[in-house]
């Protein structure tokens, strides 16, 4: 069975894009300066062992830019470069990210015909202030319509949005989450602002017109919004900038972590177990999450346990099989005997 998913990647950097938003640097981000060409698909998937990805549900990728805004020949030239491979067992469909206002019946009606199966679409934001701000270009009607349309048309639709951003506060990035669920899109990436040098925003930091925000701050409002998702069904496929490429070396400032969606992650469980423990006696107790899950309520560098320790709860935490993900069961033996404690609203049982 096909369990995990990933990517062969090929990054557009500014292809097709119309405008130049104040938080992008599409070639820092990715590493990649030179322009993306048809032998290089070629020679990457020929150089490719199908036996490599036979455990994995792989997918063919075209990152960064505006995929269905670069001009049409070009476009197409990536697309059939691809398709040659169809039936090589190599990648089962073809993923592309673009803008909304870049999707159109007639565009998605060409991609049908090369067999993409998902589209992702930059949505960033869905409070048209924040966009005009970001020199975005679209607006959240355009994210509304380009959403239904994919869909309409049998895509798989990701959206991607992002927290922080230049006149956006915590309220507004929760109302972007809210909004994005009522779309119902497959999958979700969220991306915390990061200042990338030659970008807008690197001047308005360093003008002091833009604050940007911490590391905690990020992965706690990052945290709650990969929670919303997750209770709505909608699949986070990516938590933070992606390391490596040349990342680290074109950051300014900002909540840039190489592990932040495990950073995420574990402050989920750390909240589950300190709202359970806070109505419990202090004391040593042991925390039950789902088997995978251990390290992450552990947390980087036993964060999470040192935490609690501090707080007066000395745990020890295992793997249980029956625990949901992100949710945690706590126990306390007593004279020979187990304790198991849940929370019910504010209540302990």
């Amino acid at each position: 069975m096909k369990s995990k998913h990933a990517n062969i990647a090929f990054f557009v950097p500014h292809a097709g894009c119309p405008h130049s938003c104040s938080f992008c640097n599409q070639k820092q981000i990715s590493g990649q300066h030179e322009a993306l060409t048809v032998e290089m698909i070629i020679k990457t998937l020929k150089d490719i062992k199908p036996d490599l990805l036979r455990a994995r549900r792989t997918e063919l990728a075209f990152f960064g830019g505006s995929f269905t805004a670069i001009e049409r020949d070009k476009m197409t030239a990536y697309l059939e470069a691809a398709n040659k491979f169809k039936n090589s067992h190599i990648f089962e469909g073809i993923r592309i990210s673009t803008r909304p206002d870049a999707i159109s019946d007639e565009i998605l009606e060409l991609l049908k015909r090369y067999n993409v199966t998902s589209i992702e679409l930059g949505a960033q934001s869905t409070d048209d202030t924040v966009l005009a701000f970001n020199q975005r270009g679209h607006t959240a009607r355009d994210i509304r319509e380009a959403s239904h349309k994919v869909k309409n048309y049998g895509f798989s639709l990701g959206l991607q949005m992002m927290t922080g951003l230049y006149k956006s506060t915590i309220e507004s990035d929760i109302k972007t989450c809210e909004e994005i669920i009522a779309l119902k899109p497959d999958t979700v990436r969220i991306y915390p602002t990061v200042i990338i040098k030659g970008t807008r925003l690197d001047e308005l930091y360093r003008s002091g017109e833009y604050t940007v925000q911490t590391l905690p701050g990020a992965v706690s409002l990052c945290a709650r919004l990969l929670r919303m998702f997750y209770d709505a069904g909608i699949r986070v496929i990516r938590l933070g900038l992606h390391s490596g490429g040349a990342v680290e070396e074109g950051y300014t400032a900002g909540p840039y972590h190489p592990a932040f969606g495990e950073l995420c992650e574990s402050r989920l469980y750390l909240d589950s177990a300190f709202e359970k423990l806070y109505l419990l006696p202090k004391g040593q107790y042991t925390i039950f999450v789902e088997e995978t899950q251990v390290s992450k309520m552990i947390g980087q560098k036993r964060m999470n346990i040192d935490l609690l320790k501090r707080e007066g709860y000395n745990c020890t935490v295992k793997g249980k099989s029956a625990v949901a993900r992100y949710e945690t069961e706590i126990e306390k033996k007593r004279n020979g005997e187990t304790d198991v404690f849940k929370v019910i609203g504010n209540a302990r049982v």
